[in-house]
């Protein structure tokens, strides 16, 4: 199966996942009367707009190289993810609010209900439903190396701690009793500031892709010594690197000797080439410029 099937595959299975989770805590939220929970809802909403992004960005990104793409379409992966990133902002931003306004009203004197045990079990499920896809979709993301899935498994993975910060508000507002139903709205808000920590991970890396950002210097002391294991080549030097989706690109300038044919140049050149990409992929981007020494 090709490398988009599979991620679609993934992608579907959580985003039928989402689908059902999102249905069931909005009934929950409004039986049980939770704003932790309608929060929590709104997060697992979020997460299956999310899977849309992937599913579209993703055939995008697997297009291959062409006129007005010399590098290909990779970026799109990184675009979706920094999407991802703002979808969750959003997600967030609406939580703390609604949960703040709970609050300040309580904090009046306004008499907030106490949520339903069916927000409690629901938290509950949703726990371990987001817990698995998180575990499940990280693993395929890791061995397919897509930024966009492991960037989709932690908004699951954002979506179970929310859950748990909802069953703990929601619980503790059952067995306290009346005086204390604020920790319902209370939890909403640790739930939305949770989100907006993952969210800026999130869009930390993405950024960083979209600007062109280095690799780290562990990598790029990999690439050096790399290089440098060929005896015949000498001061490589103005190493560039960056990502492109999926895949990375490297850059260098290599000096041999002078007075080497061409065609040994030639061939030396290809095996570092190839010793590059056992290494970081076979789609890795390689530009060597190489140099005599004189």
């Amino acid at each position: 199966m090709s490398r988009e099937k599979e991620i679609y595959k993934v992608t579907l299975v959580g985003s039928a996942g989402n689908a059902a989770l999102l249905t069931f805590k909005f009934i929950a939220g409004i039986l049980g009367n939770s704003s932790a929970m309608i929060a929590d809802a709104v997060h697992s909403l979020s997460d299956f707009v999310t899977d849309l992004l992937v599913l579209v960005f993703v055939s995008i990104s697997a297009k291959p190289q062409d006129q007005s793409h010399d590098y290909g379409h990779g970026k799109f992966e990184t675009i979706a993810s920094f999407l991802i990133g703002l979808a969750l902002i959003a997600a967030a931003t609406g939580i703390v609010v609604s949960g703040a306004v709970k609050l300040y009203a309580w904090w009046g004197g306004a008499h907030l209900e106490a949520p339903g045990w069916i927000a409690l079990w629901a938290a509950l499920l949703s726990i371990v439903i987001k817990e698995l896809l998180y575990q499940y979709t990280a693993h395929r993301g890791r061995e397919l190396h897509s930024q966009v899935m492991i960037a989709n498994a932690w908004h699951h993975r954002s979506d179970a701690l929310s859950s748990i910060g909802a069953a703990l508000g929601i619980g503790l507002a059952i067995w306290l009793g009346e005086r204390w139903t604020v920790f319902d709205p209370l939890a909403s808000i640790i739930v939305g500031l949770m989100l907006v920590s993952v969210a800026y991970k999130l869009l930390k890396i993405s950024f960083n892709e979209l600007t062109e950002t280095s690799l780290s210097a562990e990598t790029e002391q990999e690439i050096m010594q790399i290089i440098q294991s060929f005896d015949d080549v000498q001061q490589p030097h103005n190493l560039r690197t960056r990502r492109i989706g999926n895949r990375i690109a490297i850059e260098a300038h290599v000096r041999m000797d002078g007075q080497l044919p061409l065609v040994i140049v030639h061939e030396r050149a290809t095996a570092i080439e190839r010793k590059l990409k056992e290494r970081f992929g076979a789609d890795t981007h390689i530009s060597l410029h190489m140099e005599p020494i004189k």
